[in-house]
């Protein structure tokens, strides 16, 4: 029988996190990770996936070290997706079809232009003069090619997992920039409260870094530039800071009803106390710069676990390392906290690992949960040159061992996305 111990404030049944797995360049685990992570590690290197010369920024937290069988941005999504699974599955302690319904964050990514020229060489020499797609076409009927194919199906990374792990319903693919971990977290969290499942698979990868995404983000003036050493490029928060890192990674949660993982003797690793987004229509990169819509997303995410700011003990900001999104942040953690935001411990995980794009929001997750099972708070580092319009208690440089019970987690992202997630280590 239902009981209120499995109810939130609002009558809802409480979403506990009972498997977490997770990928960046800092390694493959969550084990690896987070020895790396607490102690200040960085996992920022020189490209060497492709050739950066003539490209400003030649430094990534790309992930080189998992097996995939054809060099694109899907299989490599696929892969960091499939790895964590298994491992957030694992510690869930489920086997066999998983037998809810799956939620997954995955990157816009379509064919490399390396792709395109070489499925466009091999159309029939009749048509070598003619429109692009019609030769792109020619060449697949001459020859089918699954790899290209599938590279060019966005919800391709969705449907394998689903075969793999046996979820329930239609796979949902979702993408809302920098937001989706978080997006993919929220659905997953709905979906339970809503009692449509006990249990949910809620993951976010992305491996889509190349050229092409280097260029891109290097024309919006976007990535630091300081490339020599990579590991001291990323310094949110610091006054020196001139953008952010691109990285990749991945990470997994299994969500299930607290009452549904305490009848079959699931460890609990935390819960998901609130999630809150909002829309920014400012600009289609840029924050608004009064920060409205990033303030009101966390009290959203507040007021959706029923708590208020003083129920806050850290804050894994989304802390970019780019000049105008870290002061934005900043001025909205400042509304929202006030007095109290200089006391609140606030660091950002993407000191070391990058910013990880589309599966950010739940890398950060997981850490975020992580760092209240472990009573350790991760640093911010490359913090030397602190900014004095940014007065923020930011763990500089070297983990401390704190006990915290409740924490916001940030993710606003390109496009007007913005979420949070309020987390807790138990229900109450």
């Amino acid at each position: 029988m239902t009981t209120s111990a499995y109810k939130d404030h609002l009558g809802r049944p409480i979403v506990a996190v009972t498997g977490m797995g997770i990928i960046t360049s800092l390694g493959q685990g969550l084990k690896d990770n987070w020895e790396a992570l607490s102690s200040g590690v960085s996992g920022i290197h020189g490209i060497t996936r492709f050739p950066t010369d003539g490209i400003s920024t030649r430094i990534a937290g790309t992930v080189d070290f998992i097996d995939i069988p054809v060099p694109n941005a899907v299989e490599r999504s696929y892969a960091f997706a499939r790895e964590t699974t298994i491992e957030a599955l694992a510690q869930a302690g489920l086997s066999g079809d998983f037998n809810g319904p799956l939620f997954l964050a995955a990157p816009p990514i379509e064919p490399e232009w390396s792709a395109r020229f070489e499925l466009a060489d091999r159309s029939p020499p009749a048509d070598h003069e003619g429109d692009a797609y019609n030769r792109f076409l020619a060449a697949m009927r001459e020859r089918p090619d699954p790899g290209f194919h599938e590279a060019a199906l966005f919800g391709a990374i969705s449907e394998r997992l689903a075969d793999r792990f046996g979820t329930r319903g239609l796979p949902v693919t979702l993408s809302t920039a920098c937001a989706s971990g978080v997006t993919a977290i929220q659905l997953g969290v709905e979906a339970i409260r809503q009692g449509r499942t006990s249990r949910a698979l809620t993951v976010a990868t992305d491996g889509s870094l190349s050229a092409e995404a280097l260029i891109r983000f290097s024309l919006l003036s976007a990535l630091s530039t300081q490339n020599d050493p990579p590991t001291k490029a990323s310094k949110p928060f610091s006054k020196d800071r001139d953008g952010f890192v691109i990285a990749e990674g991945a990470a997994t949660l299994v969500l299930e009803s607290l009452e549904a993982a305490i009848a079959r003797g699931a460890k609990i690793l935390g819960i998901m106390k609130g999630c809150g987004d909002k829309a920014d229509s400012f600009h289609r990169t840029r924050s608004s710069p009064d920060g409205a819509p990033a303030i009101a997303t966390i009290r959203a995410a507040l007021a959706d676990a029923g708590m208020d700011e003083t129920d806050i003990g850290y804050i894994n900001a989304h802390g970019t390392s780019t000049p105008e999104n870290d002061k934005m942040e900043y001025g909205a953690m400042s509304a929202v906290f006030g007095d109290r935001l200089p006391s609140i411990p606030v660091s950002s995980n993407k000191s070391m690992i990058g910013h990880t794009l589309t599966a950010a929001g739940a890398v950060e997750a997981v850490f975020s949960l992580q760092t209240m099972l472990a009573g350790t708070l991760p640093p911010t580092i490359n913090y030397n040159n602190p900014d004095p319009a940014i007065a923020l208690d930011v763990v500089p440089n070297r983990k401390r061992e704190k006990q915290v019970h409740a924490v916001l987690s940030n993710s606003f992202g390109f496009g007007g996305q913005n979420a949070s997630l309020v987390m807790a280590l138990d229900p109450a």
